[in-house]
């Protein structure tokens, strides 16, 4: 059984950067797509980014284009997502998430099987 433990998360100003991980247990993690997945108070859960298997193709949310970048080592069983530039809309729990694909990557929450506890992101002044 696949399992995940976020780290990262916490409180930043407007601006500064934050950087979650995702390290997977269980299973091996380069069988997986990965994606970080954020909820809001209120919103329903977004896909912020996605990276394929291999890490050779990503995908962003284009409220994140350009300030986040997601990353894999799967060396160690682990991923990364590097958030850069974060706003008060970024404030939310971001979960990582991995679903069992061949090719490329999904930001849909629909197939992702697998999902971590999540971890908190407050971006406030």
């Amino acid at each position: 059984q696949l399992q995940f433990v976020e780290s990262g998360g916490g409180l930043v100003q407007p601006g500064g950067s934050l950087r979650l991980s995702c390290t997977a247990s269980g299973l091996s993690l380069d069988s997986y797509a990965i994606g970080w997945f954020r909820q809001a108070p209120g919103k329903e859960r977004e896909g912020v980014s996605c990276i394929s298997r291999s890490g050779g193709a990503t995908a962003y949310a284009d409220s994140v284009k350009g300030r986040f970048t997601i990353s894999r080592d799967n060396a160690k069983n682990t991923v990364y997502l590097q958030m850069n530039s974060l706003n008060p809309e970024d404030t939310a729990i971001y979960y990582c998430a991995a679903v069992r694909i061949h090719y490329g990557c999904s930001r849909s929450v629909a197939g992702y099987g697998y999902w971590g506890q999540g971890t908190q992101v407050t971006v406030s002044s």
